[in-house]
């Protein structure tokens, strides 16, 4: 069963707590696209219940999204995942309607992207949002600087204040004295900070990142990924990110959907998914996750009155609870707020025992020695 159920949203846990106010929400809405040369004859079927391979093998044409159901939280960073072929790519193409879609609607703030005529569909690109390409999709004959600042020169911004806008974000993502390069003498890591730098410099309030890593090596990657938590943590961008790589997912995404073949299969917070797998599908995908990085001590924490132990976060990760309550030598931590409100106590025998996934052969085995004892 496809599930598309979402709790209450929370706090985004990678925003900036001051999030721009310009930051805005992206809700999509029975969203369906069918590729080929009359989509809209075989619309009413494929909401019937019309499989793919029905679809395909017998009219010609080729199923990209099935009723898609997204809220996707301003100032967050909302994660699309899945293999290969899962229609990740095509659905972010919706947001900014590089791709028209067959039915449905893309609110992104108060208005729907789909009714928007030619000329507020541009301005709508150009002003609210920007986007980063896995190719890094820089002019080759430009220099750094100059591909930083191409969005502002499109935009008609005045060749000072661009230079200056560009400049800032360069030296923000660590390229400054790189501004006079050309993009094949610097590395691909290099590369990508300017294509970020460029996106960051249009300050538009939604960011949209097609598999924008997936291109570099294991340790630049990582180094990505921590350069666009850490600017998260100042800029407070709505963005959507591609990746067909749970560990990305789990580590930059405040919220999580996961599709297979052109729906989503399951969505929510990380630990959501990872706890709580919807299928076998999603169970493959979690199975060798480490658990420690992701679930974090409010989840686990149990009520409970002020104890002899150190106190931790509530968004802290348990991996790092267990560090820490083995340094210390104790057996329990007190869950406490910022501001010293207590919330509850986590023990290290509960961290270690969600540290460890479930052993479904142990569980089966259980099963069958209650049964036999019936």
């Amino acid at each position: 069963m496809v599930d598309q159920s979402t709790a209450a949203p929370a706090a985004p846990a990678n925003a900036s707590a001051d999030a721009p106010a310009s930051s805005i929400g992206i809700s999509i809405r029975k969203l369906y696209k069918i590729f080929g040369p009359t989509p809209d004859q075989f619309l009413e079927r494929v909401q019937n219940g019309m499989t793919k391979q029905v679809l395909r093998d017998e009219h010609g044409h080729v199923l990209g999204l099935r009723d898609i159901n997204i809220d996707m939280p301003a100032g967050g960073i909302q994660v699309v995942m899945g293999l290969s072929g899962s229609g990740k790519s095509t659905l972010i193409r919706h947001i900014n309607r590089l791709i028209e879609p067959t039915s449905g609607e893309v609110i992104a703030g108060e208005s729907d992207v789909v009714k928007m005529n030619h000329s507020e569909l541009l301005r709508f690109r150009r002003e609210k949002t920007a986007m980063v390409f896995q190719k890094f999709a820089l002019f080759p004959h430009y220099t750094i600087l100059e591909n930083a600042e191409y969005g502002l020169e499109v935009q008609g911004v005045p060749t000072k204040q661009r230079r200056e806008r560009s400049m800032k974000w360069l030296e923000r993502v660590g390229l400054k004295g790189y501004e006079d390069n050309y993009p094949n003498q610097l590395s691909g890591g290099m590369q990508q900070r300017v294509g970020l730098a460029r996106a960051l410099s249009n300050d538009a309030p939604i960011l949209l990142m097609d598999e924008a890593f997936s291109a570099l090596d294991p340790l630049i990657r990582s180094d990505m990924q921590s350069v666009l938590l850490d600017l998260q943590q100042e800029i407070g961008k709505t963005i959507v990110f591609i990746t067909h790589d749970l560990d990305e997912a789990l580590r930059l995404g405040d919220k999580i959907a996961i599709l297979r073949d052109g729906e989503v299969v399951q969505q929510g917070t990380g630990q959501q998914i990872v706890l709580k797998p919807a299928d076998d599908y999603i169970e493959s995908f979690v199975r060798d996750v480490n658990r420690g990085r992701v679930i974090r001590s409010r989840t686990l924490m149990q009520p409970g009155a002020r104890i002899e132990g150190p106190d931790v976060d509530p968004s802290l990760v348990i991996e790092e609870v267990a560090r820490l309550l083995s340094a210390e030598n104790m057996e329990a931590a007190n869950v406490v707020t910022a501001k010293g409100k207590h919330l509850g106590v986590l023990t290290m025998s509960d961290v270690i025992g969600a540290m460890v996934p479930p052993n479904p052969d142990s569980e089966n085995q259980g099963e069958a020695a209650t049964a036999a004892n019936l």
